[in-house]
């Protein structure tokens, strides 16, 4: 399952002085609103020191941080982002410029934003089916034509950027206004909205996500239904999720391998990213379909696989 590619360079490595002795030391990057609550910080942390290297626990937006002492900066729990995305994107820019930054600054920028979805769909990938509403434009009139084109019983309203579920809304057809009126909110606040069918067998499936470490398959987990009938969007840094461990299937896993595939193929990434993970739901033909694609700062789930957080570790290592 690991992509390769021609070449022994990495393309980050021109933020690093040739023959720069590498210390090993690793910035683990979270915020401080997500003190505590990435159970993935620790046993990385772990693995990285029994690689050898020295890590360190970091917040992106901490002025005192001086990132060119790190050999790499890794970004982990930087959760906050997408109130701050101005603010991020500048400082992914400084930090590249004086450190390795992975994932890559161009491709987490990419990334960020969902409409990344209709690029990976454009090139082949099977994505669960989405519109983009932009500001300036009617709402209501777009989400009647959304689902004038879709038969689905009830739709997902979300932001463009967003993460953990935030600012995501699940509503029936019969609730249409209700719909228009939080893509308003959304629009009124300059966010461009993603417009979803909601795939009622996630009620039954779930989500399945996919975690791979340097283009190979490493585990799998599955998350219980997120949103509820007509609820309000969570207000914390993410929606409560009930995990347990997945085997997922050979479809399931073609699927991931042609969203990494479409990476290298759409010139967003020479190289397999040092980690990805790819969320999955079946569409009612029992098909699996992209919901997210999480390059920027996931939840990696290390706890729930055997050896994940030193196969992770040791990718890392292999970059220094």
């Amino acid at each position: 399952m690991r992509l390769m590619h021609a070449g022994n360079e990495h393309p980050d490595r021109q933020a690093v002085a040739p023959g720069r002795p590498t210390s090993g030391k690793v910035a683990l990057v979270g915020a401080r609103a997500a003190q505590g609550l990435d159970e993935d910080m620790a046993p990385l942390a772990s693995a990285l020191r029994e690689c050898g290297l020295d890590p360190h626990v970091v917040e992106w937006d901490d002025p005192g941080v001086r990132w060119g002492q790190y050999d790499l900066a890794l970004l982990r729990s930087t959760w906050d982002y997408t109130q701050r995305l101005e603010e991020f994107h500048a400082w992914l820019g400084r930090v590249s410029a004086q450190t390795r930054l992975h994932n890559p600054h161009a491709l987490v920028l990419w990334n960020t934003d969902k409409h990344y979805l209709r690029e990976l769909a454009e090139l082949g990938v099977p994505t669960v089916p989405g519109e983009f509403i932009e500001p300036g434009e009617d709402p209501a009139a777009a989400i009647e034509a959304f689902l004038d084109r879709q038969s689905c019983a009830e739709l997902v309203v979300k932001p463009a950027v967003g993460a953990g579920s935030r600012g995501a809304r699940r509503l029936s057809r019969a609730h249409a206004a209700e719909a228009a009126a939080h893509a308003g909110r959304l629009l009124g606040a300059g966010r461009s909205v993603l417009l979803q069918p909601y795939l009622a067998d996630v009620d039954r499936h779930g989500e399945t996500a996919l975690v791979y470490f340097a283009g190979c398959f490493s585990h799998a987990i599955r998350k219980g239904p997120l949103l509820r009938p007509g609820e309000d969007p969570t207000r914390a840094l993410f929606a409560p999720e009930h995990i347990t461990c997945s085997a997922p299937d050979e479809q399931q896993l073609r699927v991931g391998a042609a969203v990494l595939g479409a990476l290298a193929l759409a010139g967003r990434s020479p190289r397999a990213p040092l980690y990805a993970r790819v969320d999955l739901l079946r569409d009612g033909e029992e098909t699996p379909r992209v919901l997210e694609l999480e390059l920027a700062e996931p939840s990696l789930f290390l706890g729930f696989a055997e050896g994940a957080a030193a196969r992770l570790a040791r990718e890392v290592a292999r970059l220094l």
